[in-house]
């Protein structure tokens, strides 16, 4: 079954049986679940009609989707402003902008071409909370819609110039220097995985200056290596980064919510030292405390102590971190994975933003990108997983790895965290595929790879797999 249903959202595989996969039905269904869920929050609007902003990714099963998703929403009565291809973070600023009383992303993100989902926004442009979640889902499972008669249909408005005032809210940012960055002239090359981080990046780029090398930019969906950005999916870009001298790479997801960068040298930064480096940047100007999700780098607590701030993890999620840096006033935070979340700007993970930061960064600097990213705490991580069926309970075997390990330093808010003195664990079920991750951290890379086998080796032998 891949029909998964999440506080990230409703996520799965293009074809197959009506509720074990992401058909048109199954669209329709959750569309409408989302569009009565605001007819309920917004019941007071008696007299106006509510408005929803949607946009997509690139992938071929996105404009299918999007005009089954539309028109439903056109069906309930709720006006749509249809962005078109854009990106996550794009959507999540349009929403406040145009006064929408909601937000849906066409878009599975780091998933296969295969899979598509309905990421869903409040008025805010910020992700549902687990509640709201709950009761979209609730509602769809009692099919509980009143669409409306001829005469309060809602209506389609087209709006294609989403990206580019994105651009202009990014370049706005008073950390964002273009001019300084101008006089730099740097070369990049850009990874769009061919999807609509192909337009938006180079187009960001080129306004602050930059020379763009561009690699699979164009946004036909056919993604041309596994969309997530890890070192294992990028050769074609560290080769590249080499042989044009660039001063480094940018690869982004099919939504543009995670960003990774090569350095000089055709190797990765890493993706977790993504949100180290531009945190470090934002709280030498902006001295404050960070937010992260207990499956990211220890280097961002390192780097919040350095500038006299406080750091605290969240529970994996966008939400969860959104909400954790609301509470703790955090200047700069997001997710391990490439995710940069800058509430200057929005509260919502964002590429546009990290670029642009970075790029101010590295002009500020008498560094190269590898030379920036030797300077900070040296941590490895490793990421593994496995695969789910029906029979393992999942909540069986946390229970019982956490009752081995009561003696460690556990945390059990998301799945199950344990800190040793020098590395950590963290294992928990997926909210976007059906896996259970374990992520691990040490100071090298063959601790970090030991510590992972050790406990998928465990995991599996406690699942009986």
């Amino acid at each position: 079954m891949t029909l998964i249903k999440s506080i990230s959202g409703i996520r799965g595989t293009i074809g197959g049986a009506v509720g074990d996969n992401l058909t048109p039905v199954d669209a329709v269904k959750f569309a409408s679940a989302y569009g009565s869920f605001l007819k309920i929050r917004h019941a007071s609007k008696t007299n106006e009609r509510l408005k929803v902003v949607i946009g997509r990714d690139a992938r071929i099963s996105g404009p299918m989707i999007h005009n089954l998703v539309m028109n439903t929403l056109v069906g309930l009565g709720i006006d749509v402003i249809d962005l078109g291809l854009s990106t996550t973070p794009t959507v999540e600023i349009a929403v406040p902008l145009e006064q929408a009383d909601g937000g849906i992303i066409l878009t599975a993100s780091h998933n296969p071409k295969q899979w598509n989902a309905l990421k869903l926004l409040n008025e805010k442009g910020e992700f549902l909370s687990g509640k709201e979640g709950e009761l979209i889902l609730e509602i769809a499972e009692n099919e509980a819609f009143d669409f409306s008669d001829v005469d309060n249909l809602g209506e389609v408005i087209e709006n294609n110039a989403y990206m580019d005032i994105h651009i202009d809210e990014v370049l706005e940012l008073p950390l964002v220097d273009a001019d300084l960055v101008k006089t730099k002239k740097f070369k990049v090359v850009v990874d769009g995985v061919n999807s609509s981080g192909g337009i938006i990046i180079p187009n960001l780029l080129e306004q602050m200056g930059v020379e763009v090398v561009k690699l699979y930019c164009e946004p036909n969906g056919h993604f041309p290596h596994n969309p997530e950005p890890l070192k294992e999916h990028l050769g074609d870009i560290c080769k590249l980064v080499i042989e044009e001298k660039a001063d480094f790479g940018i690869v982004v997801d099919p939504d543009v919510d995670r960003l990774a960068f090569i350095s000089n040298d055709g190797e990765m930064f890493g993706e977790e030292y993504t949100l180290v480096a531009v945190a470090d940047y934002v709280l030498s100007k902006t001295p404050g405390n960070t937010v992260s999700n207990m499956s990211s780098s220890r280097a961002l607590r390192d780097i919040t102590e350095k500038h006299g701030g406080t750091y605290q993890a969240s529970a994996v999620g966008e939400v969860n971190v959104v909400e954790l840096m609301k509470k703790t006033n955090a200047i700069i935070g997001g997710e391990g994975n490439g995710g940069i979340i800058y509430p200057s700007s929005h509260y919502g993970r964002d590429s546009m933003v990290g670029v642009a930061l970075f790029l101010t960064y590295l002009a500020n600097q008498d560094k190269t990108v590898a030379e920036i990213r030797a300077s900070y705490p040296q941590y490895y991580m490793s990421k593994n997983k496995i695969e789910l069926t029906p029979q393992i309970d999942v909540d069986n075997v946390l229970a019982t790895l956490t009752e081995k390990y009561k003696s460690e330093n556990i945390t059990t808010i998301d799945g199950v965290k344990i800190d040793f003195p020098t590395e950590w664990v963290h294992l928990r079920k997926s909210n976007t595929e059906p896996i259970i991750r374990i992520y691990t951290e040490a100071p090298t890379q063959s601790e970090a790879d030991i510590l992972a086998e050790r406990f998928v080796k465990e995991l599996k032998e406690i699942a009986g797999i």
